[in-house]
């Protein structure tokens, strides 16, 4: 079924505190969305970070999270996010937040007769932001792990509220709270962020394969971690810093 020609569910939107993106919203776009890059940074990193030029131009965000391809680069920042999918079938519309739409590998909350239309997603303060992560064998290929951090800094420097994604490292991608707990209300110091990047690998459930072992995996599960982390500081502080390749 081609659904390309439905004018409703193409691009995005800004509609009251949200962006409501539709199902037919290209990785392109977010990519070269200024208010994207300036409001939700962690989303245009996904983007960039995507396969190649030609799927950019093509692919969806909400395909991707349909597919629930445990190492896709959507579920980790629509994690920390905290987005909401809008899901549409006979019966109506029914909304779902990301963290249970995706119930296991390749499986998604979606019924034979109903269709992802709508994922929408709260507009942070100016003292939120966030970034994407990932580490991959080579350029446009799969995660090999995955991190995405959206963070508030209060005045003091401290992080008010932390939420984190991760991906590729198990058969869904997760929100470790354990480790946003270890960060939440103290300042992003050294130890904090060595004892968050350790409750991520003691958190997650990576499976040896072509791309490593499972020790491989759960030492850079903590690198891609910290790194993202950084660079959300960074950024939550109102630096404008690019993301760095792996």
């Amino acid at each position: 079924m081609d659904i390309n020609r439905i004018a409703s569910l193409t691009g995005f939107q800004e509609k009251d505190d949200s962006i409501v993106f539709g199902a037919l919203c290209r990785y392109a776009e977010i990519e070269a969305s200024s208010l994207l890059a300036e409001k939700l940074p962690i989303l245009t990193d996904a983007a960039a970070l995507t396969a190649d030029v030609q799927v950019r131009n093509r692919g969806t965000m909400a395909g991707s999270l349909a597919h629930a391809d445990p190492a896709g680069d959507w579920a980790p920042p629509l994690l920390a996010l905290e987005a909401r999918v809008t899901v549409r079938g006979p019966k109506g519309d029914r909304t779902v937040l990301v963290e249970n739409f995706i119930k296991d590998a390749y499986t998604p909350d979606l019924n034979p007769d109903e269709l992802l239309t709508h994922i929408t997603v709260r507009l942070p303060d100016p003292s939120v932001s966030g970034a994407y992560l990932k580490f991959e064998r080579r350029a446009g290929d799969f995660a090999v792990a995955s991190a995405a951090v959206q963070l508030h800094l209060d005045s003091q420097g401290r992080c008010q509220d932390v939420r984190i994604g991760v991906g590729a490292l198990g058969p869904t991608a997760v929100r470790p709270r354990r480790a946003e707990e270890a960060l939440a209300g103290h300042e992003p110091s050294s130890d904090r962020i060595a004892r968050a990047a350790e409750a991520i690998q003691e958190y997650i459930s990576p499976f040896e394969d072509i791309r490593g072992s499972v020790e491989y995996k759960r030492h850079l599960a903590g690198v891609v971690f910290e790194k993202a982390f950084s660079v959300a500081v960074a950024r939550a502080s109102g630096e404008r810093v690019p993301l760095p390749r792996l």
